[in-house]
């Protein structure tokens, strides 16, 4: 305790000692005062005693040193005034301080973009307790490259025999439902689930409960808490009430915490109902007896104490068990998990792929500005070296002035880590802002979270020790009698002068393959605005509806919507209205096998499969897709010979020239007779390879195949289509006030959606490649300065023997384009591998394009002449008799 509570004065006297120096001060004159007053009674002078009093006090500053150092803490103290010096020393140069902080939180802004985006899609773990243990679990079959949902049945077996489970539950991602009452109709997404989910994710609800074991049928919902503030207003008394879900009536039982939308983060679920009710809401669920149908999404809970190794050995057990029971359906499957919460394996290769390479792309801008940086620093240390050389005179160790410059590089490190998290809070929100092609509601938000702020903080430092950590062993090495007689044979040593060339080569080596990667995603954008979608944009505008929410048989279905577009072609300034069940570039849409009627197919698994879309008549006329044979649907009735249209591709695929009209093909449960052909069209992402697609009456198909996503009318005017949003919306509520109207939208603004993946490529491409050549640029600039401002005594000495301004200026040229072309040329093969890596995310062009691949390496060398060429004019312009003056 007493050694502590010295500490404390001591670390308190650190901070005060001004108070405590004086008072000491004041008290050590008073004393030498008197010992001078004796040794004026003793004879001496005031001078001569004064003097002699001070020897046996051991002068006054020693003293008052000695005596701060018992009663302070001389470490603690020394570095603070580093600090303090440091800070004004950065201060006095706000010119280098301000590039530098600007370069490196233009570097750590990207990286902490592309991070927070790491952290919110892979990092982060499912908001439920005890993350660590709750597991995803999938089937597997041999020789799938993904997996698959679970069978109810499957499920129910694992549930019984997983005994280091010590729960298991079930899901169904996504049910759709119509919520009305206090407000206008609006369509909400929520899951099914088992009515022991919300128990195995020992999820904390903020009002209420889950469900009982015994609700698996009984009309009970769980809201989340961003659908009852938005839709009730945060009723504190909502525990009890009941809502109106598609008509049903359900009882509220409990509130789910904001952060919580699903299992799976990007699915953004806002209510949950019990998976034995959700035929209420859904349409066509698999039946629950059937160990075919792929459905459902399953959660086990560790038990405590058992590790993943035995929940492993388990399920393969009961996999292999399943296999020998179950052999027609279960033969080959096995069970694969991973932590709750993670990216699912459907799309997690695609996503891992696209951030490693923007995690590449962001790194070398990173290394870009921190050589940037570090240039600027050995140019300080170079023109500080007599600062230093008179402080290592005077005492100073070389350790306290390495201290010194790095304590001023670490600064610039938290000083751009500063610039780089504001520069994120605006990334990340356009980010966020982004709309995702995709008929279910997406979480794709954002943000900079605790993890994010870490890593920031962490790479600030490392930067600012990294950085400095050369310049610093430089700086604190001088050549003292040549600093203080202000010769530069710190510059002239060489190898530390070649150090910024080497530098300033790896800076624009990289900026090559920053800019190669810049320049394909570029030339993807530009190939993909230019891709051929098949169908008109301009003049059409989306709305979607979907009846069966409201209780809808398939008959009041159809006749509602043939009433909708019938009330919609007759507003002013509308030529055509049609109906379909999802848009084209929707991201994706149900899908068949095809084979022709009559043809044996030899082998089953090369069966031609093509998209299903639901269109009515008119279709093709309204959204400009070429007729190439037969008709267009006209007068087809619900019971009448099934017929459907084809595009060119499902034509070529099946007939391969044959003429397809009156052919009959088989799929998805049915027969149809071919009665037209029509042009291709992008079906589900523009990057896709031209699909077959078969479209069927919508009036024929709804009753046994109803759409899950609901209906989509499609208006076409040749005026602005937005202008008509208002007044389609009224017709809608005119036929049924509690229908809900979702996904109002121009097609444009729909097709733009669907451009998000190269429009996003191509921005923070484009911008971090900006920003590479920019920082590049700027570094070469800094060296050729620095060369020439070295150099202008020699200069003046050449130009003086008679050197002609033509030959300066070509000198220095020649140095700053070698320095260039050894760049290009190591920057060339890494440019070349990492092209590799952005293959699956281009648009029509190649990955190792030849016009990027030729036009990089032209611009950088434009670029560097121009950088070498500001400083060369300098040097061919320098006064020779001025430059001789000069030290």
């Amino acid at each position: 305790m007493n050694k502590l509570r010295a500490f404390l004065t001591r670390l308190i006297n650190t901070f005060r000692k001004t108070s405590y120096n004086e008072d000491f001060r004041e008290e050590l004159e008073t004393h030498v005062a008197m010992d001078t007053e004796r040794g004026v009674q003793n004879g001496l002078s005031p001078h001569e005693a004064r003097r002699q009093a001070l020897i046996r006090f051991g002068g006054i500053a020693q003293t008052q040193d000695a005596y701060a150092e018992r009663q302070g803490l001389p470490a603690l103290d020394s570095l603070l005034r580093d600090v303090y010096y440091s800070l004004r020393s950065l201060v006095r140069n706000r010119l280098v301080t301000t590039v530098a902080i600007l370069s490196i939180g233009l570097g750590i802004g990207s990286n902490t973009t592309i991070f927070s985006v790491v952290s919110r899609f892979v990092l982060r773990p499912a908001p439920v307790g005890d993350p660590t243990t709750l597991l995803s679990l999938h089937i597997m079959h041999d020789g799938d490259r993904c997996c698959n949902p679970f069978p109810w049945p499957v499920f129910s077996d694992l549930r019984e025999q997983a005994t280091e489970l010590s729960g298991v539950a079930a899901y169904l991602d996504l049910v759709p439902a119509s919520i009305s009452g206090g407000s206008e109709p609006e369509r909400v997404w929520g899951q099914g689930v088992t009515p022991n989910f919300f128990g195995v994710a020992q999820l904390e609800l903020v009002m209420g409960a889950g469900f009982a074991d015994s609700d698996d049928k009984t009309p009970v919902v769980v809201l989340s808490e961003r659908l009852w503030k938005r839709r009730f207003n945060s009723d504190k008394n909502m525990i009890g009430k009941t809502v109106i879900l598609s008509g049903h009536i359900f009882t509220v039982t409990g509130i789910a915490p904001a952060a919580f939308h699903s299992i799976d983060q990007i699915v953004n679920a806002e209510f949950w109902v019990p998976l034995g009710m959700t035929p209420e809401l859904a349409a066509s669920l698999p039946p629950r007896d059937s160990r075919e149908y792929h459905w459902l999404s399953v959660i086990g809970r560790v038990r405590p104490g058992v590790g993943r190794e035995q929940v492993a050995a388990q399920l393969n057990t009961i996999a292999d068990r399943l296999a020998v029971s179950y052999s027609a359906t279960d033969k080959g499957n096995h069970f694969v998990f991973e932590q709750a919460g993670s990216l699912s394996p459907f799309y997690r290769g695609m996503a891992l792929m696209f951030l490693t390479a923007l995690s590449i792309v962001v790194l070398l801008l990173l290394a870009i500005a921190g050589f940037n940086v570090a240039n600027l620093l050995f140019a300080q240390a170079i023109n500080r070296q007599r600062e230093m050389a008179v402080r290592l005179a005077l005492g100073a160790t070389r350790g306290r002035l390495l201290r010194l410059v790095l304590l001023e590089s670490l600064f610039l490190g938290l000083g751009g880590g500063t610039i780089g998290v504001l520069l994120s809070l605006w990334s990340t929100g356009a980010l966020s802002s982004l709309k995702m092609p995709a008929p279910i509601p997406l979480d794709t938000q954002v943000s900079l979270d605790g993890r994010t702020l870490v890593y920031t903080f962490l790479i600030s430092v490392l930067c600012g020790l990294l950085l400095g950590i050369a310049p610093a062993w430089a700086a604190s090495r001088p050549r003292v009698a040549n600093a203080l007689k202000s010769d530069s044979g710190f510059a002239a040593a060489g190898g530390r002068f070649r150090a910024r060339n080497v530098l300033v080569v790896a800076q624009v080596a990289m900026a090559v393959a920053l800019l190669a990667l810049t320049g394909l995603f570029l030339r993807s954008l530009e190939s993909a605005s230019e891709i051929n979608i098949g169908f008109r944009t301009r003049g059409l505008l989306l709305l979607h509806v979907d009846p069966r929410l409201n209780g809808y048989s398939p008959s009041k279905t159809s006749a509602f919507l043939k009433q909708l577009r019938e009330r919609a072609a007759a507003l002013p300034g509308v030529d055509a209205a049609v109906c379909s069940d999802v848009p084209l570039l929707s991201g994706g849409n149900r899908s068949d096998g095809f084979t022709v009627v009559g043809r044996t197919q030899k082998d089953a698994r090369s069966v031609p499969t093509a998209d299903l879309y639901m269109v009515t008549p008119g279709f093709f006329n309204a959204l400009g897709i070429p007729a190439l044979a037969g008709r267009d649907f006209s007068h087809e009735t619900a019971n009448g010979p099934r017929v459907a249209v084809i595009n060119k591709a499902f034509a070529e695929r099946l007939f391969a020239g044959a003429d397809p009209i009156g052919q009959r093909v088989d799929g998805g449960g049915s027969t149809y007779q071919i009665i037209g052909v029509v042009g291709n069209a992008k079906s589900r992402t523009l990057g896709e390879d031209t699909r077959a697609i078969l479209y069927r009456s919508l009036d024929q198909s709804i009753a046994n195949d109803p759409s899950g996503m609901g209906y989509t009318l499609i208006v076409h005017t040749p005026g602005d289509p937005a202008a008509l949003a208002q007044a389609l919306r009224r017709e809608v509520y005119n036929l049924d006030p509690d229908m809900a109207v979702y996904n109002l939208e121009t097609m444009d603004e729909h097709v733009r959606a669907a451009y998000v993946l190269p429009r996003v490529a191509a921005m923070l491409f484009g911008i971090f490649g900006a920003i590479g050549l920019v920082l590049a640029t700027v570094g070469l600039y800094g060296v050729m300065s620095f060369a020439v401002a070295r150099r202008t005594r020699e200069i003046g000495i050449r130009m003086a023997m008679g050197a002609r301004p033509a030959a300066v200026l070509n000198l220095v040229l020649r140095r700053g384009l070698t320095l260039t072309l050894t760049a290009v040329a190591l920057g060339w093969p890494a440019a070349w591998m990492l092209a590799k890596l952005s293959s699956s995310f281009l648009y029509g062009i190649q990955p190792h394009d030849a016009v990027t691949f030729t036009l990089v390496p032209v611009v950088l060398l434009v670029v560097a002449l121009l950088a070498a060429w500001i400083p060369a004019h300098r040097a061919a312009s320098i006064n020779p008799t001025e430059a001789l003056r000069m030290e």
